[in-house]
């Protein structure tokens, strides 16, 4: 996410970290340097120029000349007004005062409009809320198939009547879920592969019959400029609630995300980071611009592990650490509770300072994948006792996990170095730290 705009803008940073004195020449200069990397990512060109308006404003001001670490401070001057630009603070979805509450979500077609219904019913559901699905994209073929299978796969039901309008879908909408006892109606609409009217026509009427309490407009973020250009022509049309940004984890410039919130002047609610149906996440834009300005996003981080962990295998883990002891099967449950978190480039990317790795440094999952069969082609008693492991055994796990010796040895080895790892901090605070990591410290 944003790889390409992080590493350019950390080079600029490093040029004014090393700035023993800042004067209005250093900060034009590096202005110019950030509007061409902004420009070059795809950022809308007004948005640019009054960006480096406002932090130039301020960079130039008595506090940044007289500062102690000016490069420092002007750095946390443009994470100030990137946060301003992305909008400041979270903004959740409008629930009505009586149930149940409607979201109407429009798009084009291609931009994961359906998908993201899926994924929207999946986390409100995880929130307490019981959702219903509403399959009013009639024109696309297996559009409906596609929601009805997303609603079998999280278990929500799905309202969909083959042989009707979108509108009459819409209409029943509202009275089959209170006959339903659902308090959220997600409706689906239809999309075009590009805008015309009679897509347009269609979205205004749902709107004017069902009246949602929430309108969200759906974006794929790689398609840049013209997804800025798209949200305003919906804009216009149907004054919708929030956007919802899709493909934020693909080879995206970025451009996009930082431009649409300014443009429209409507919040980024929520953003795909993924193809699977919890791969999508609520929009912090400070949590945003520190992940664009390679800081990283431990609060992200650390909820997306309390909501993954198995609390009973951390309580039992915990207790091993206590005694200094750490086998090869709390080995393999910590690289389970490591893949429910999502991929592997994607959680470290939460981490400060990933964005000074190499471009082309790639985290395979599959590496965990390889290493998951090396402990499971051992014996109950390898997994307790790695010391009993000889040549004639590392050549049997080799063989039973498709590995080589060579990788077999390798694991050994770096358990070995944990394994000394935990008794020593056993011996220190790491008990402590682990409660301190559960859900609800």
């Amino acid at each position: 996410m944003f790889e390409d705009l992080s590493i350019k803008l950390e080079g600029v940073f490093k040029k004014l970290r090393g700035q023993g004195k800042i004067t209005e020449q250093n900060v034009a200069d590096s202005m110019r340097e950030i509007r061409r990397v902004l420009l070059d990512a795809d950022v809308n060109y007004k948005v640019t120029k009054q960006f480096i308006e406002d932090v130039q404003k301020r960079a130039i001001g008595q506090e940044v000349l007289t500062s102690i670490t000016p490069g420092q401070l002007v750095v946390k001057i443009i994470y100030d007004e990137l946060v301003k630009l992305l909008g400041t603070s979270r903004t959740d979805i409008n629930f009505a005062s009586f149930p149940p509450t409607v979201i109407m979500v429009a798009g084009l077609q291609g931009s994961g409009k359906t998908t993201f219904c899926g994924k929207l019913a999946s986390y409100l559901k995880g929130k307490g809320r019981h959702p219903m699905l509403v399959a009013a994209d009639v024109y696309r073929p297996a559009a409906i198939d596609q929601l009805e299978m997303l609603g079998e796969q999280i278990q929500v039901p799905v309202l969909a009547e083959r042989g009707k309008t979108a509108i009459e879908i819409a209409d029943k909408a509202i009275d089959a879920a209170r006959a339903a006892a659902r308090d959220v109606v997600i409706i689906d609409t239809a999309g075009r592969l590009a805008i015309d009217e009679e897509m347009m026509r269609e979205v205004e009427t749902i709107k004017a019959r069902v009246k949602p309490h929430e309108i969200l407009f759906v974006v794929d973020s790689m398609t840049g400029q013209d997804a800025v250009n798209t949200a305003k022509t919906f804009y216009d049309r149907l004054n919708y609630d929030g956007i919802v940004m899709t493909k934020l984890d693909g080879d995206t410039r970025g451009g996009a995300a930082i431009s649409i919130r300014s443009v429209v002047n409507k919040p980024i609610k929520f953003v795909g980071v993924g193809e699977k149906l919890d791969a999508l996440e609520p929009f912090h834009p400070d949590r945003m611009a520190s992940r664009i300005l390679g800081m990283g996003d431990i609060v992200s981080l650390v909820e997306k592990s309390q909501a993954t962990v198995d609390v009973a295998k951390a309580e039992k883990m915990e207790e091993g650490l206590r005694k200094g002891q750490f086998t090869f099967d709390d080995f393999l449950d910590q690289l389970h509770e490591v893949k429910k978190m999502g991929p592997l480039q994607q959680v470290l990317g939460m981490l400060p300072g990933m964005n000074r790795l190499p471009k082309d440094v790639t985290i395979d999952d599959k590496a965990l994948n390889h290493v998951e069969a090396i402990i499971r082609s051992m014996t109950k008693d390898e997994r307790r006792r790695p010391q009993i492991i000889n040549g004639q055994r590392r050549k049997r796990i080799a063989s039973g996990s498709g590995r080589s010796i060579q990788e077999v040895n390798k694991v050994l080895k770096q358990f070995g170095e944990m394994q000394r790892m935990v008794k020593t901090l056993a011996k220190g605070k790491l008990p402590q730290m682990m409660r301190g990591m559960r859900p609800g410290h």
